[in-house]
């Protein structure tokens, strides 16, 4: 199982940006996925998750309204577009599946919201 994010940076406030998580080595349509994130000092926290078809969503109650989750299973691919970002939304994003009883993670894409 390997798992690619990119997509993050530097965004102002209110900003937008749309993380992606590559995926390959497993059936990637059969699989939920989720997007976590983690500052410094804490424990990871969910953000969102996709059911394998797609057509379910959760989010964090933080989050409602502003991050949308998406995939394509065509292109082994989940995203994340966050708009009106806020500053407490700074963390590293880490994209999730959990398979076989076991988490696997990507290696995380830096997400910075600062003016």
């Amino acid at each position: 199982v390997q798992l690619v994010e990119s997509g993050g940076g530097l965004v102002q406030p209110g900003g937008s940006l749309r993380l992606s998580c590559a995926a390959s080595g497993f059936t990637f349509s059969s699989y939920a996925m989720s997007w976590y994130r983690q500052v410094p000092g804490k424990g990871r926290e969910l953000v969102a998750r996709i059911s394998s078809t797609g057509f379910s969503t959760n989010y964090a109650d933080s989050v409602k309204g502003r991050f949308t989750i998406s995939r394509d299973n065509a292109k082994n691919t989940v995203y994340l577009q966050m708009t009106r970002l806020k500053a407490e939304d700074t963390a590293v994003y880490y994209c999730n599946v959990y398979r076989g009883s076991t988490d696997y993670w990507g290696q995380g894409t830096q997400v910075t919201v600062s003016s």
